[in-house]
């Protein structure tokens, strides 16, 4: 078994690109910059190294997203990396690896000012949890619709003591 999860945080380094496929799928492309912080052997300082991460996110989310993302806000994403080779125009393999995002978490305002809360989960990811708790009204939210009540149902007894489990 393998897992493939991502979770960073950044600024956002470019606008973000809004595509369409042939077939209508939106697709959302943007880069977030991240920093790796290393000691310097000459000096013994910490320095903060950057790291340059493409990001893509499919369907109709894409849109919604567009609107509300620009180069310097900061966000959380939890996603999976997908790697992708192919033949360059001019010659010669090309190659990218890049993380498609899950869920997308507003950790900056439209207006620039610090905030927490707001957020986009992906339909497939859906957790239905109250995470969304410092939401501010002037920054935009996402959130996905309410579950539906289900019938709380018990556990069966089980005839098993704390001193039957040998651990």
């Amino acid at each position: 078994m393998s897992i493939n999860k991502v979770m960073i945080t950044g600024n956002l380094t470019r606008d973000p690109e809004l595509r369409a496929t042939g077939g209508g799928t939106q697709i959302l492309h943007f880069g977030v910059a991240v920093n790796d912080r290393r000691r310097n052997q000459q000096t013994g300082e910490w320095e903060d190294y950057p790291n340059f991460i493409d990001c893509v996110v499919f369907g109709a989310r894409a849109e919604p997203l567009s609107r509300f993302l620009a180069k310097g806000s900061k966000v959380a994403i939890e996603g999976k990396l997908r790697y992708s080779s192919w033949e360059a125009k001019e010659g010669g393999r090309r190659s990218k690896l890049e993380v498609v995002v899950d869920d997308l978490e507003f950790l900056s305002s439209r207006n620039g000012q610090g905030g927490q809360g707001q957020g986009y989960q992906a339909p497939a990811a859906q957790q239905y949890n109250q995470v969304n708790q410092g939401y501010q009204a002037s920054a935009p939210s996402y959130s996905a619709p309410a579950p539906a009540a289900r019938p709380v149902q018990t556990p069966p007894p089980a005839d098993v003591y704390d001193e039957d489990i040998p651990f």
